[in-house]
C-alpha cells in the first residue's frame, strides 16, 4: 500500500531578539548627570564644604567622577547578573537633578520575569557588593588626601564609617582633637556607601527587598512592613527627618515584592550564607543620623 510521503517541521526555534536601539536617552542622561554632579560639588566647594585648596570647578569633577563611578558599578552589577542568568535588562538610566546631591541615583530596567528565586537573589546582591567594592576604597583614599583641621564630624556613625576613620587617622598620625576634614571623594564615597545601606532595606523593589524575598518567599512582606516602622520611629528618635521621607517612598512604591516565574527552587547553602553577609552588611554601613554635619 502507497504511502504519501510526511513533510518534517524544523524544530521549532525561540524569535530572535528584537534589535536594540543605540542607547541615546540613557547617554543623555548621563552626560546631564555629569552635568548636575559637577555643579553640586562645585557649588559645595564654594560654600567651604571642602577644607582645601584645590580649585572649586576640580572639586566638583573629583565629586561627580566619583559618585557616578560608584552607581555605575553598582547599576552595572545587577545588569551583568541579570544578562548571566537569562533575563533582559537594560543599561542604566541616571537620574540627575540641579539641587541636593546632583542625583537622584539610576536604575536599570528589568524587560523581561525573573525566572526563579535564585535569580532574583544574584541579580538583587549583585549591584550592592560591586558598588562596595569600589566605595569602600574610595572613601578610604579620600580620607588619606583629607586635609586636617578642627570641624564637625561629618559623616554618619556607622560602624564601618568608624573602622575607617580610625585606621586612617592612625595611619596619618591625626592630632588628638583634630579632624579629617571632608574632601570631594570622601564625602561622593561616604554617599555611595548610604545609598548602599539604604537599598539594602529588606522592603520592596529595593535591592534588600529583593534578597529577602528570594530569602523568605512572600513572609518578606511582614519584615517590609517592620522596616517602614522602624524608620519612622528612627526618624523621631535620631532627629533626622528624611526617614520619613524615605519610609513615606518606600510606602509608595510598594511593600509586597511580586512573585518570580517559578518560586519553588530553594536557595542553596551558599546563597543562605551570602544572605546573612547582606544582613551584616547592612548593619556595618547603616548610620541613625546619617549627615550629623548638615542638622
Amino acid at each position: 500500500m502507497s504511502q504519501e510521503p510526511v513533510a518534517l517541521r524544523p524544530p521549532s526555534l525561540p524569535p530572535p531578539s528584537p534589535a536594540r536601539a543605540f542607547p541615546w536617552l540613557n547617554l543623555l542622561l548621563f552626560a546631564l548627570t555629569v552635568l548636575s554632579t559637577v555643579f553640586v560639588g562645585t557649588f559645595l566647594a564654594v560654600q567651604g564644604l571642602f577644607g582645601h585648596q584645590l580649585p572649586a570647578l576640580f572639586s566638583g569633577v573629583l565629586f561627580s567622577a566619583t559618585l557616578l563611578l560608584i552607581l555605575g558599578t553598582h547599576e552595572l552589577g545587577h545588569y551583568f547578573m541579570a544578562r548571566l542568568h537569562g533575563v533582559d535588562a537594560s543599561l542604566p538610566y541616571f537620574i540627575p537633578v540641579p539641587f541636593g546631591l546632583g542625583t537622584f541615583g539610576a536604575f536599570i530596567r528589568m524587560r523581561g520575569p525573573t525566572p526563579n528565586r535564585r535569580a532574583l537573589f544574584d541579580v538583587g546582591l549583585a549591584g550592592p557588593l560591586a558598588g562596595l567594592l569600589v566605595a569602600v576604597p574610595l572613601f578610604f583614599a579620600g580620607l588619606l588626601l583629607a586635609p586636617v583641621g578642627y570641624s564637625r564630624q561629618l559623616f554618619g556613625d556607622s560602624i564601618l564609617v568608624r573602622m575607617l576613620l580610625l585606621v586612617a587617622r592612625a595611619w596619618r598620625d591625626v592630632p588628638q582633637g583634630h579632624h579629617l576634614l571632608p574632601h570631594p571623594i570622601s564625602f561622593a564615597a561616604y554617599i555611595g556607601l548610604f545609598i548602599t545601606a539604604v537599598n539594602l532595606l529588606p522592603v520592596g523593589q529595593l535591592d534588600g527587598g529583593h534578597v529577602a524575598y528570594a530569602l523568605l518567599g512572600r513572609r518578606s512582606a511582614y519584615l517590609g512592613v517592620v522596616t517602614i516602622i522602624f524608620l519612622v520611629v528612627l526618624g523621631w528618635v535620631s532627629g533626622w527627618v528624611s526617614w520619613y521621607v524615605w519610609a513615606g517612598l518606600i510606602f509608595l512604591v510598594g511593600v509586597r515584592h511580586p512573585p518570580t516565574v517559578d518560586d519553588k527552587p530553594p536557595l542553596d547553602p551558599a546563597r543562605n550564607l551570602l544572605g546573612l553577609v547582606a544582613m551584616v552588611t547592612l548593619l556595618m554601613l547603616f548610620a541613625a543620623d546619617p549627615f550629623p554635619l548638615f542638622r
